[in-house]
């Protein structure tokens, strides 16, 4: 496996990408699905082309052989690392290629852009996700931030009762 960072070239494949591993039918193969909690988008190609434009800002991918397996989005915010947009393909969960990806974010975040810590915020009834994320050494801080309600550009919900948790990590 190999990791680059992502270019205005790669939009539209990680667009597909995030979509397929958390809405619609597709992302049911994996774990990692929020179609039970949202519907809608997930992300965008304006989203994901202003995070590669952005400083202190990447998007990694992780291939094989010219498959792309995963994204995640790392950047410099509130002076922290910050991991996001985490994405495997559905049918290769579970094989190591996450955990691949985010020791290499978490690489970037400290290495390249100097950073001691890393944050993430999660939806805070995931539960299952959250606790994988604890066993890779992060810890929830107790800080709940709201849903953004209204704004399709995060889903449309399916539930009145979500929030988001940050979760936080030395690095």
């Amino acid at each position: 496996m190999e990791f680059r960072v992502a270019d205005g070239r790669d939009v539209a494949a990680v667009v597909a990408l995030v979509e397929s591993a958390y809405r619609g039918p597709a992302s049911r193969v994996g774990w990692t699905t929020e179609a039970d909690l949202l519907d809608g988008r997930r992300t965008g190609e304006d989203d994901v082309q202003a995070q590669i434009d952005r400083p202190q800002s990447r998007i990694l991918l992780a291939e094989r052989e010219g498959r792309l397996l995963a994204c995640a989005h790392v950047a410099v915010e509130d002076g922290a690392g910050y991991f996001g947009m985490f994405s495997v393909d559905p049918g290769q969960q579970g094989g190591g290629i996450g955990s691949a990806l985010l020791a290499e974010a978490e690489r970037v975040a400290r290495d390249d852009f100097g950073q001691a810590r890393m944050r993430m915020t999660v939806i805070d009834v995931r539960d299952e996700l959250i606790a994988y994320y604890e066993r890779r050494g992060y810890r929830r801080t107790g800080i709940k931030k709201p849903f953004p309600y209204g704004d399709e550009r995060f889903g449309l919900p399916r539930r009145d009762d979500l929030r988001f948790e940050v979760l936080e990590k030395p690095l």
